[in-house]
């Protein structure tokens, strides 16, 4: 079993990665400790789940790189010097996504073939997420919005009660309106994500890794019959 260590192991997202490491044995994983904000680094694993802070996601991976483990950050609103730092690895193994959801990757290609077949159309782009999130909007919506070639102030967004995240593409003419939605129903999407791609993680060589390549793994498996 590999030694998971979790980081903002007592916020949302990291009581559910715990939990759905403890109840599916399968993926190979253990947890061996959690860290929140404030405390000592001082405990060993093979790989390190981040979902904290910009802060706590540099801690996260400079303990990685002590101590030679895989690193997992699904921390959004970093800093552009450490999202180049990062994409610049090649000692340890890696992965970043500011949405660590296969189905939101997916979506995201969804919308780049949507506006390919309507080029005419005009794009909006509109996003839910909880009132505690802090980022507006959000870095899914950021990173969707990119994909279509859309300014990040042309992002509309609510924050209403303890929504996980919703994103809505509009596509408009003067004749018809196109929607596209996904929505997240609750946590567990993300933790069951973060945790399966935990496990394909810690046995990659070192270097960067995106959603993309998770994806294309998944796939690839997929069309071999195996379970996902």
């Amino acid at each position: 079993m590999k030694q998971v260590i979790i980081n903002g192991i007592k916020g949302k997202m990291g009581q559910a990665i715990a939990r759905l490491i403890e109840q599916n044995p399968q993926w190979g994983l253990t947890v061996a400790g959690g860290r929140k904000r404030g405390d000592s680094f001082d405990m060993d694993g093979d790989i390190i789940i981040d979902f904290s802070s910009p802060e706590g996601a540099q801690e996260a991976f400079n303990w990685a790189k002590q101590h030679k483990a895989a690193c997992l950050i699904g921390t959004t609103n970093l800093p552009e010097r450490f999202l180049f730092q990062m994409q610049e690895e090649n000692k340890i193994p890696l992965f970043y996504a500011p949405n660590v959801s296969l189905s939101v990757y997916l979506f995201g290609e969804l919308l780049k073939y949507a506006c390919k077949l309507y080029p005419g159309y005009d794009k909006a782009l509109h996003e839910i997420h909880h009132t505690q999130k802090k980022d507006a909007p959000s870095g899914t919506a950021k990173k969707l919005a990119e994909l279509i070639d859309l300014p990040a102030n042309k992002i509309s967004y609510e924050r209403i009660g303890q929504t996980p995240g919703t994103h809505i593409l509009s596509l408009s003419s003067p004749y018809d309106k196109i929607t596209l939605r996904h929505e997240a129903l609750n946590r567990d999407l993300f933790a069951d994500s973060a945790v399966r791609i935990a496990a394909w993680l810690v046995k990659r060589p070192a270097g960067f890794y995106t959603i993309s390549d998770y994806a294309k793994f998944v796939l690839k498996n997929s069309k071999k019959g195996n379970k996902l």
